[in-house]
């Protein structure tokens, strides 16, 4: 079951962090206490490879201050790519909580 549920979760995460990203550039560790706010319990080892996998679709960009080093604070920011993402994921999770939470169905499927 954890493991259904960190898949499941890491889409939350994913859509977390494009919103925020959408309002301003964000850092690790605001994003995890952003999520803990939330209820979700993510440790860095999880959250920082999230992100880089998030800067390598194109989601995400990645500054980091010159001459700060290996472990430099990174500030991750929305690019055109990660505004469509959230765009797409905006309409989604609409439509999922219509149909979820709401009980508005569109088309009768059948059962």
């Amino acid at each position: 079951m954890k493991e259904i549920e960190r898949e499941v979760l890491l889409a939350f995460w994913k859509t977390h962090i494009l919103h925020h990203a959408a309002e301003r550039p964000v850092v690790g560790q605001w994003v995890i206490r952003e999520l803990r706010r939330h209820g979700y319990e993510i440790s860095p080892g999880t959250l920082y490879p999230l992100l880089a996998r998030m800067e390598r679709r194109g989601w995400l960009r990645c500054r980091v201050p010159p001459g700060g080093g290996r472990r430099a604070r990174k500030e991750y920011t929305l690019t055109r790519t990660g505004r469509q993402v959230l765009r797409l994921l905006r309409r989604q999770v609409e439509e999922l909580y219509r149909e979820v939470c709401l009980g508005e169905e569109e088309d009768e499927a059948p059962r």
